[in-house]
């Protein structure tokens, strides 16, 4: 049941559903969660409302699930793989997405 927020540039304005559903099928894959749990929002900026590392292109793209904790390294590690092969159809480098892992304890889940 996790909750993910994708960020990126603006090349994604005319592809938001493609996006969101390209990091819903990561997440359906690595972490076999069923097809229906679906909780993904997308939040698009342009160059003068964000600042990314030197190095970076306006297709640096940060993912940032929260979900319960306990998952295997190996769920982890294909999340992160699948994330950045799903991503790689829009022409987003790998060393340009940033997938970060917020992991809650179950009861503080509501």
């Amino acid at each position: 049941m996790p909750s993910t927020r994708v960020v990126t540039g603006s090349w994604a304005i005319g592809s938001e559903s493609k996006v969101l559903e390209a990091v819903q099928a990561a997440l359906v894959t690595a972490l076999k969660i069923p097809e229906k749990d679906r909780d993904v929002v997308l939040d698009i900026y342009d160059e003068a409302r964000r600042i990314v590392m030197p190095g970076r292109s306006q297709r640096f793209t940060r993912v940032e699930v929260t979900l319960f904790a306990g998952r295997s390294m190996d769920a982890k590690r294909a999340l992160y793989k699948a994330l950045v092969t799903n991503l790689a159809k829009f022409g987003v480098p790998e060393a340009e997405v940033k997938t970060v892992l917020i992991e809650v304890p179950t009861d503080n889940w509501g």
